[in-house]
C-alpha cells in the first residue's frame, strides 16, 4: 500500500518509495509495477500525475484526480509556483550555501537553464578509510530546485564534486562501492520530504510533508545526523 500523504476530491498525494517508477518512460526502462498504476488500484480511481522523481529518489509525488485540475497545476509547476525541497546526504563538506547556476544537456540534446539553491544542514566525519584519506566525510542538505531539469539535482552536486551518496550515474562508484562492501548500503540518499503549492481550487497554500524510509535512517545513523525531524 502506498503511503498518502493528502487527499481530496481534487488532488493527492504520497510517498513514493525509491525504487518505483513513476510511469512508463523510454529514459526510465521497463519496470513490473508504476506509481500511477498501484495508486489507481489502490483508490480506485484515475488519477495524473502532475510531475515526476526520479526512479531510485523516494518522497512527495503529487497527482489530479481529474484533467481540469491537471491543467491548473500544471501551470503551477511551469510557472515556478511550486516550492519543492529535498534532502540528500553529499560527498564531502559542501559549502554552507550555495546557489548553482548551471546549465544541463536534456535527454533530447538542448541545453536548459538550471539553477539549484542548497543549505547544509549538518556535517560528518567518520573512521571510513577512502583512497589516501583515513576517514570520510559527509554532508546533510537541503536543496530547492528552482527549475525542474532531468536528474538536475544529482548531475548539479556532481558538478560541485559533492556528488549525492548512493548515485550510480552521477556519482562516485568508488564511494558506492565502499558503502556497498562495508555496510551493504546501496540506497541513492535523495528525498523530497517537501512540496509547497496553492490548491488549484481554494488557492489555500498546502504543505505536504514526506518522511523519510529506513534506508536513509540508517544512512544517517552511521553518519549520526540528527534526522528527527524527517522521520
Amino acid at each position: 500500500m502506498l503511503e498518502i500523504l493528502y487527499r481530496d476530491e481534487h488532488i493527492i498525494a504520497i510517498n513514493k518509495p525509491s525504487g518505483l517508477l513513476v510511469h512508463k518512460s523510454f529514459y526510465a526502462g521497463e519496470a513490473d509495477t508504476y506509481a500511477i498504476q498501484e495508486l489507481k488500484k489502490q483508490i480506485g480511481q484515475k488519477v495524473y500525475p502532475v510531475h515526476r522523481l526520479d526512479r531510485k529518489t523516494s518522497g512527495v509525488l503529487l497527482f489530479t484526480l481529474d484533467k481540469d485540475t491537471l491543467r491548473i497545476m500544471s501551470e503551477q509547476f511551469a510557472s515556478r509556483e511550486v516550492e519543492k525541497k529535498y534532502l540528500a546526504i553529499l560527498r564531502g563538506w559542501a559549502k554552507e550555501e550555495e546557489t548553482i547556476d548551471y546549465d544541463l544537456i536534456n535527454e533530447n540534446e538542448v541545453k536548459q537553464n538550471a539553477v539549484t539553491y542548497y543549505s547544509r544542514l549538518q556535517t560528518s566525519e567518520i573512521d571510513l578509510p577512502f583512497l589516501k584519506h583515513q576517514t570520510s566525510r559527509y554532508c546533510l542538505v537541503e536543496a530547492i530546485p528552482e527549475t525542474g531539469r532531468f536528474h538536475q539535482l544529482r548531475k548539479h552536486f556532481k558538478h560541485i564534486l559533492h556528488p549525492i551518496l548512493g548515485c550510480r550515474k552521477h556519482g562516485c562508484n568508488k564511494q558506492n562501492k565502499l558503502w556497498l562492501q562495508t555496510f551493504e548500503i546501496s540506497k541513492m540518499t535523495l528525498h523530497a520530504h517537501q512540496l509547497i503549492f496553492n490548491h488549484p481550487v481554494s488557492n489555500e497554500r498546502i504543505t505536504v510533508n514526506a518522511t523519510i524510509d529506513d534506508e536513509f535512517k540508517r544512512v544517517g545513523d552511521i553518519l549520526n545526523f540528527d534526522l528527527s525531524s524527517y522521520s
